[in-house]
């Protein structure tokens, strides 16, 4: 396992409450860390991923307010300054995603290009 020192992206307080709720929840796989990290596709070339999952050789290690997460290591690219935040409002209810490395966003505000 490798650890990164420098952790490539931040969470709001909103943000780590959220996690720290789902991970509470009955059932929940505590061996899963938390992936951040992008995937092809959305409106505008790229989707955040942002989910429990299992750790992967290409990964980098890092900790967040004592939450275990993970990326691939070919992620940090377009992701590196990026802050995670939770919004619970009447208009918007999700994690919402304030990347330095967009150069285009879509309305949506999960799907973005560089």
């Amino acid at each position: 396992m490798e650890t990164t020192s420098i952790i490539p992206v931040t969470l709001t307080d909103g943000a780590i409450v959220e996690i720290r709720r789902l991970m509470a929840a009955d059932g929940f796989d505590h061996s899963q860390k938390l992936r951040i990290g992008v995937k092809g596709g959305g409106c505008s070339g790229m989707t955040y991923v942002l989910g429990f999952d299992m750790p992967a050789d290409n990964d980098n290690h890092f900790d967040i307010a004592g939450i275990a997460c993970i990326m691939d290591k070919g992620h940090e690219l377009y992701l590196f300054g990026m802050q995670v935040d939770w919004q619970d409002g009447l208009n918007n209810r999700g994690f919402t995603f304030k990347n330095p490395n967009a150069s285009n966003t879509c309305g949506c505000g999960t799907s973005f290009a560089v």
